[in-house]
């Protein structure tokens, strides 16, 4: 079974690397090289102006090239991840993953640099001579013992950060985790018998931590794989492990588990067993961080301690342990003030941060991104989320403050709370913005049918679903096609067996649809003939009945075929209760942010009201991101300049959505270069109602906002999700026939969130 989910999963993450090009990385120019000044001033002659201001002041790399916000990630590939040792080429996709989490969290970019040099001095020579490149060094998958040495010899010749995230980044939110379960058990570092397995970097580096935060050597005790590491033992030793050496007859972790108040396991599956959960110290705190499989599950600890509090390396379980909490905030903190070391005060700020997090209010933002989890400190919540919008700002400034006040930064920031709340401000510009909403949608499971069944674009997306959400896929096709498409795709879903189909040509349930299709329609000229006929051709109108009649929850249709045909359909069925289509909204995923766009499809030429229900439409759903609207009603005129038909439509919706209370902003009407500029808007208008770039287009015609939306997803980079059919109470979405496969799984995502009091 497991080796069948495994084999599943191949595929698509292969897949996922190969297209639409190699890789996960690209680099980008930040300047325009569009005629030959700016080519002289990128190259010669204008270049060696900025060399001569380095070679005056090598200071100056930060402010003249990217080096003060470049990080290198750099490995021999000797341990990575649980492959081990398969070579620095063969790491590759894992050091360009590190570099992919480096700009999603923190904005950091990175080279991820794979070395063929098993000898750590060596290796250190190479990564000593790349200082004049990188802002800071971050060690990946070097084996032990090696990378204490390479990480020494680093930090004792380089003047700027050296990272053994392995080490340091593990150790950095155990302490933060520890530091919180003590307080929820009610004991303290220095009293605590300590049991630890695995006697690896991270191991190594997590036993000092908890040194450094109070916990005693003595009552400190180390297993590996050969056992306790004791006085005299000679097997598999370093002087790393030696420093944990205890004087003792004991000989194996099942000996050394008594009265343990902490068992801290970086090892291998199952090497606690229930037995030995049950003669540690009352309210154990277990943190089993082997990944995938824990030392031990957390069900099996709780059958013989029900009040232990436990973590895991696992994001299916409450309080993972996972180092993506720390290293992108860390080094965004170090390179912001020049650090030119990561110390242990910032090490130490770091994990003060993180634990103080998790005991402070949950925000607004991460109760959205965690729909459907009580994030409320205690026992099952020890640490934050990983998508914590909150972690930028409050690590990196702690670490960027713990620098200051230490004398590693060389480029001190008179305001840390000026800073902090930049960091705050830029959280959700990237495609992280989608997690929110696939996390609420894990939250449920709802039955979403595709209209387009035997499309591959849908039948890959159906793949995905099953394999990263909860929702359960319903297709609209011919059994036969659908299985040869899965075949000559090299899909491992199959009908009947993964997901149900609804065969047009021959379904058990026909006459109940034409039935029930006949019933609905049966006053607006809609035959008996008429309905058995539209059951039998028009895949849009059947997967609407379906969801009329419960069952389906909500339909994906339009990935061929004109969006206002299936729009008919769709408003013909399931418009009823107070449903009816308020206008398509459009999310572009740019490089600068998110920006949502309407009414892209709905209504050619929007009266006022329809322009209103829009903008309260967009609201509700912009909120779904974890995002707060800031609205613009976007014309041919800026408030009032002209008078022209769209600007007038534009003032009278404005009139309307003032005469009742809002809890959103929204301003207009003006152009768009206004909308997305404050400073040009200042001075048109100044004092308007939101601050900043508006992240919601609100258009008079349907024209206008299709042209933005496609020029933007076309030349501009932007990733679309959507468009997202408001008004129906999430029971459908049309997309267009540009959509690709993940665009379907994104729309699977929202369609699969369970929609309360919203439309």
């Amino acid at each position: 079974m497991e080796q069948g989910k495994t084999e599943q999963a191949r595929h698509p993450a292969l897949d996922y690397h190969e297209f639409p090009k190699p890789g996960k990385l690209e680099v980008r120019a930040t300047k325009p090289l569009a005629n030959g000044r700016d080519l002289s001033l990128a190259y010669s002659p204008g270049v060696a102006e900025a060399c001569l201001e380095i070679k005056a002041d090598p200071a100056n790399a930060s402010r003249y090239t990217a080096r003060g916000n470049l990080v290198a990630v750099v490995s021999n590939g000797t341990a990575v991840l649980g492959l081990g040792n398969i070579g620095a080429i063969a790491s590759k996709p894992v050091m360009e993953g590190k570099a992919v989490l480096f700009k999603k969290f923190a904005k950091i970019d990175c080279f991820d640099i794979e070395v063929n040099e098993s000898d750590p001095e060596k290796l250190a020579d190479i990564v000593c001579a790349l200082e004049p490149t990188f802002g800071a060094i971050n060690l990946e998958d070097i084996k032990a013992p090696d990378c204490f040495i390479v990480e020494r010899i680093c930090r004792e010749r380089m003047k700027i950060p050296v990272f053994h995230d392995d080490q340091h980044g593990t150790a950095i939110v155990v302490g933060a985790a520890a530091t919180n379960a003590l307080r929820v058990a009610g004991k303290r570092f220095e009293d605590i018998r300590i049991v630890s397995t695995g006697g690896g970097a991270a191991g190594i580096a997590c036993l000092n931590m908890l040194l450094k935060l109070g916990a005693r050597r003595e009552n400190i005790w180390l297993c590996d794989i050969h056992g306790l590491v004791h006085e005299g033992r000679e097997i598999d030793m370093n002087p790393q492990k030696a420093e944990f050496a205890q004087i003792s007859d004991k000989r194996t972790l099942a000996e050394v588990i008594d009265g343990a108040d902490l068992f801290l396991g970086l090892s291998g599956p199952g090497v606690l067993t229930p037995e030995m959960v049950g003669r540690m110290a009352k309210r154990p705190i277990i943190f089993a961080l082997a990944n995938p499989m824990p030392e031990i599950l957390p069900e099996l600890a709780r059958e013989v301690a029900p009040d232990a509090i436990i973590a895991t390396g696992r994001s299916d379980y409450p309080n993972q342990v996972n180092n993506v909490l720390c290293f992108p905030f860390i080094f965004r903190g170090a390179l912001d003030v020049g650090a030119t070391q990561i110390n242990d005060a910032m090490e130490i700020a770091c994990i003060e941060g993180i634990a103080a997090l998790a005991r402070a209010t949950t925000s607004a933002e991460a109760a959205a991104a965690y729909q459907g989890e009580k994030l409320t400190f205690g026992a099952d919540y020890l640490i934050p989320k990983p998508f914590d919008p909150r972690l930028i700002g409050v690590v990196a400034s702690a670490v960027a403050r713990a620098a200051i006040e230490t004398g590693v930064a060389t480029r001190p920031m008179p305001d840390l709370e000026a800073y902090k709340r930049g960091l705050d401000g830029s959280v959700f510009k990237s495609a992280l913005i989608m997690r929110p909403v696939f996390h609420a949608a894990a939250q449920a499971e709802r039955r979403i049918v595709f209209a387009e069944g035997e499309e591959e674009r849908v039948l890959r997306a159906a793949n995905a679903m099953i394999e990263e959400t909860t929702d359960k896929p319903i297709l609209i096709g011919r059994p036969e096609v659908v299985e040869s498409r899965c075949e000559r795709a090299g899909l491992p879903i199959r009908p009947g067996r993964d997901f149900d189909l609804v065969n047009p040509e021959n379904d058990p349930r026909y006459r109940d649809y034409w039935g029930t299709y006949h019933e609905l329609m049966a006053r607006q000229g809609v035959t008996p003939d008429i309905a058995r006929a539209v059951m039998r051709t028009n895949t849009t109108a059947i997967g609407a009945v379906m969801v009329q009649r419960g069952e389906a929850d909500s339909l994906i249709c339009g990935t061929f075929g004109q969006y206002l045909w299936h729009l008919n359909y769709v408003t013909q069925i399931l418009g009823r209760e107070g449903r009816h289509p308020v206008g398509a909204l459009s999310l572009m995923i740019l490089e600068d942010g998110p920006l949502f766009i309407a009414d892209t499809h709905v209504h050619p030429e929007p009266t006022p009201e329809q322009i209103t229900e829009a903008v309260i439409g967009a609201a509700r759903h912009v909120r779904r991101f974890g995002l707060a609207p800031k609205i613009a009603l976007c014309a041919s005129s800026q408030f009032g300049n002209l008078d022209c038909d769209t600007g007038r439509r534009m003032r009278a919706a404005l009139a309307m959505l003032d005469a009742a209370p809002r809890d959103f902003a929204y301003e207009g009407e003006m152009h768009i270069d206004a909308a997305l500029d404050q400073d040009l808007r200042d001075r048109i208008f100044p004092g308007g109602r939101f601050e900043g770039a508006a992240n919601v287009l609100i258009f008079a015609n349907a024209d206008a906002a299709s042209g933005v939306r496609n020029i933007l997803k076309m030349k501009g980079g932007g990733l679309e999700v959507g468009p997202i059919l408001m008004g129906m109470g999430n029971k459908a979405h049309i997309v267009t026939p540009s959509i690709t496969a993940r665009g379907l799984l994104n729309m699977s995502a929202i369609a699969g969130t369970p929609v309360a009091h919203y439309s």
